[in-house]
């Protein structure tokens, strides 16, 4: 297939800039060629971005969309390649449908004489008096549910957030409540939460503190200010324990 040697144009959007692709170079919109569209429009996208135009994260998207179509074609298994194809080429289709009707309607504005008045106030109506069928409510829901599947997988980068996150653990924060209570005999409630840098350290201090008082290895008092050590009497390996965290 040739590259593309036009000049850049603008598009109003990836459909149309697709629209053209295949029509330009005689593509069959019922059996879309994938493997050249997406060498075709990524192409023309790389075109436009190196010519310093204003490229919409539509087209962005658009090319993530097609890459992944690719991708999934290229697996032993591909039913959801030939179902996202089919997609594409739904929308492709309604798409030029709308611009063809939008045509035909400007070609027929034309010459045509305008009117206008003065705005006049109406009274607002906004009583929803149609009434729906069953199994036209089924087919809305079903077209609903569908629009929700050809969404990609979310990028690489939404998922940095999360995974950059150091994971503090409760029995490591237990160990620490504990050493420092050995030390001390009785602390302040408040200094365990002192110093910490993320939630994720608040939450597995507050889960420690309250497997402590659960398990009766520490005593809050009345007011819950003052964290007190329990000393009293305990099995050979708890002392053992205590050494150990010592």
């Amino acid at each position: 297939m040739e590259k593309i040697q036009y000049k850049l144009e603008v598009f109003e959007g990836p459909m149309d800039l697709l629209l053209h692709l295949i029509s330009k170079h005689k593509l069959n919109i019922y059996d879309i060629p994938i493997f050249e569209l997406v060498e075709q429009y990524t192409d023309y996208v790389r075109q436009m971005q190196q010519a310093d135009m204003d490229v919409a994260s539509e087209f962005i998207e658009m090319a993530a969309r097609l890459i992944y179509i690719k991708t999934v074609s290229l697996l032993p298994v591909y039913e959801e390649a030939k179902q996202l194809k089919e997609e594409l080429t739904g929308e492709l289709l309604e798409y030029r449908d709308c611009k063809l009707m939008a045509q035909k309607l400007a070609q027929q504005a034309k010459g045509m004489d305008y009117f206008w008045r003065q705005p006049m106030e109406l009274p607002a109506d906004n009583t929803y008096r149609r009434v729906h069928e069953g199994e036209e409510l089924l087919d809305a829901y079903i077209n609903a549910v569908g629009r929700g599947k050809r969404k990609l997988p979310p990028p690489i980068e939404a998922f940095q957030v999360i995974v950059s996150k150091k994971i503090v653990s409760v029995s490591s924060r237990i160990v620490s409540i504990y050493r420092k209570l050995l030390k001390k005999g009785k602390t302040i409630f408040s200094e365990f939460f002192e110093g910490a840098t993320s939630r994720s350290q608040l939450v597995a201090t507050f889960l420690a503190m309250l497997e402590l008082v659960k398990a009766n290895r520490v005593t809050l008092s009345d007011d819950n200010a003052v964290v007190t050590l329990n000393r009293k009497k305990r099995g050979t390996n708890e002392s053992q324990t205590d050494a150990q965290h010592a």
